[in-house]
């Protein structure tokens, strides 16, 4: 009879057993939502960009919500929706709402979207910006009883359409390293 080696062989250790395992993918569920919040935090500091809070969070809801459908749920994009209301000073719902709009529409298209090269997917995301922006006016427009001015609008819908590469770029690495994560686990 052999006896075991005293140490572990080299090579893969063993997967977290339990409430460990569970608490790993809780946590990395959580990240995208957790993240955007405190990228939408941090967009309200004072910059002089009103624009900034709403700009940051559609690149992010769209993103997860073609790669990483899980994590970006509807209650967490009302949940973004009513921060990004909340810090803007925007009536209640237009970003709840707007978001909650995009999110379905990328939810719906995330198969052929996720297939398509980034800048398909980038063109896409210009086009999603744009309506979103036209979404949103038009919804403070009804809720105002005037028609506000477009120029806002279309800065948000180009500010968006700016950020986007840049956030996709840190976003992907994220998505890749929780890949990684669920691969090993």
């Amino acid at each position: 009879m052999a006896r075991p080696p005293l140490r572990p062989s080299p090579g893969r250790p063993e997967p977290a057993q339990g409430l460990l395992r569970r608490l790993d993918g809780i946590a990395r569920a959580a990240l995208p939502p957790v993240t955007t919040a405190i990228l939408l935090v941090l967009a309200a500091a004072p910059l002089g960009l009103p624009a900034l809070v709403p700009a940051v969070v559609l690149p992010a809801v769209f993103f997860w919500s073609v790669f990483r459908p899980v994590s970006m749920t509807p209650p967490a994009v009302f949940a973004l929706g009513l921060l990004q209301d909340l810090l803007t000073y925007a009536p209640i719902g237009i970003g709840i709402l707007t978001l909650l709009v995009v999110h379905g529409l990328a939810f719906r298209w995330r198969r052929g979207l996720a297939a398509w090269s980034f800048l398909a997917v980038w063109l896409v995301f210009c086009a999603f910006a744009a309506g979103a922006a036209g979404l949103g006016w038009l919804l403070y427009a009804v809720l105002s009883l005037q028609l506000p001015p477009p120029m806002p609008a279309l800065h948000l819908a180009l500010l968006s359409a700016g950020l986007y590469p840049t956030l996709a770029f840190l976003m992907t690495r994220a998505h890749q390293a929780m890949q990684r994560a669920e691969l090993d686990s």
